[in-house]
């Protein structure tokens, strides 16, 4: 069993920065792939970013490529997602997901196993 909780979320102006949180219990973040999703009013959950279990692998939604980067501390057990030259169309629920099988993409929900409640990010112009 795995348990996540996200932090760090909160209300920033358009072009500033916030660093998401994602604390893992139950096993180290290092045994599995991890990725964060979000979720705007009135439409689906939506892939972000994930690092994959081997090779320090990185990958990214085009919408946020070269602003977001998602890294891990795994003496803190715990997984980041540095969000910079943040815009409005970033604002929602963002979550943090765990694959523990190891597949092989990642950007799906169906790629996870566990699931954070989420961290309310709001960007105001």
């Amino acid at each position: 069993q795995v348990q996540l909780v996200e932090s760090g979320g909160g209300l920033v102006q358009a072009g500033g920065s916030l660093r998401l949180s994602c604390a893992a219990s139950g096993r180290t973040v290092s045994s599995y792939a991890m990725g964060w999703f979000r979720q705007a009013p009135g439409k689906e959950r939506e892939f972000v970013a994930t690092a994959r279990r081997s090779g320090g692998y990185t990958y990214y939604a085009d919408s946020v490529k070269g602003r977001f980067t998602i890294s891990r501390d795994n003496a803190k057990n715990t997984v980041y997602l540095q969000m910079n030259t943040l815009k409005p169309e970033d604002t929602a629920v963002y979550y943090c997901a765990a694959d523990i099988m190891g597949r092989p993409l990642g950007y799906r929900l169906a790629d996870y196993d566990y699931w954070g409640q989420g961290t309310q990010v709001t960007v105001s112009s």
